[in-house]
């Protein structure tokens, strides 16, 4: 069954306005007290009962660090051998789709570095010292730990969007399962932090929509290097 074109975008222009539109949704959501309100659904002045559930913390966090690390391994390896759906890319695409999904990572890791956005589970209103304070407020610290913002974890499913993006142009309908796998992983990453304390809803969103932009960026930047190394057609010669 064919994907309507408001459902995945299928082109630069698409892209751009579903990237537009994500952000205006982000900063409604940003400026509303929806972040608050959902802590509030799993944490109380006790803290988060679920902080140490062993399916939250062990199934979904711990035990599965290492399973996305494999899967950037098998792509940097099948740059050079590929393997499966991989043998359908040019070379070009398999490099894109190997380091965009880097690239995501280190974005969202190194903006965490310098965030003093602390977890919900810092909140004196959840048991902890600090004060909620909005992550747009730079350079003002809430009393906690920080490093909080955006969400490290969800980005191990998010960052993989990168391959609806390389796929897209050969293969459709890889491009739309890659999508679908890399936003729902990243969702119930993102998700199963929430319950524990250790982020609002606000960190996966904004996780989401940076490795969405990085990875549109990057296959902006190669395809329009795929477009000028392309070698030209020689127009033909009236009247041969």
């Amino acid at each position: 069954m064919p994907y309507p074109m408001f459902f995945v975008p299928s082109d630069r222009t698409n892209v751009l306005r579903w990237t537009l539109g994500s952000l205006l949704l982000l900063l409604i959501w940003d400026y509303s007290s929806f972040d608050l309100a959902m802590a509030h659904w799993f944490g109380s002045t006790s803290g988060f009962p679920l902080e140490s559930h062993w399916l939250w913390r062990k199934l979904l966090h711990d035990d599965l660090r290492l399973w996305p690390w494999a899967l950037e391994l098998y792509l940097l390896v099948g740059m050079f051998l590929p393997l499966g759906s991989l043998k359908r890319l040019p070379m070009a695409r398999r490099v894109q789709l190997a380091l965009t999904t880097l690239a995501a990572l280190l974005t969202v890791s190194t903006i965490k570095l310098y965030s003093h956005t602390s977890c919900p589970w810092d909140l004196q209103q959840f048991g902890g010292v600090a004060a909620h304070v909005s992550h747009w407020a730079w350079g003002i610290r809430d009393g906690g730990t920080g490093g909080c913002f955006p969400a490290g974890h969800a980005s191990a499913g998010f960052a993989f969007v990168g391959g609806f993006f390389a796929f897209r142009h050969v293969l459709p309908g890889t491009a739309r399962r890659w999508l679908a796998g890399a936003m729902l992983v990243g969702l119930v990453f993102g998700l199963a932090q929430q319950i524990r304390g250790a982020h609002y809803m606000s960190h996966t969103l904004w996780t989401a929509w940076l490795c969405w932009t990085v990875a549109a960026g990057v296959d902006a930047a190669v395809s329009q290097w795929i477009a000028q190394t392309r070698p030209r057609v020689p127009a033909p010669v009236p009247g041969f």
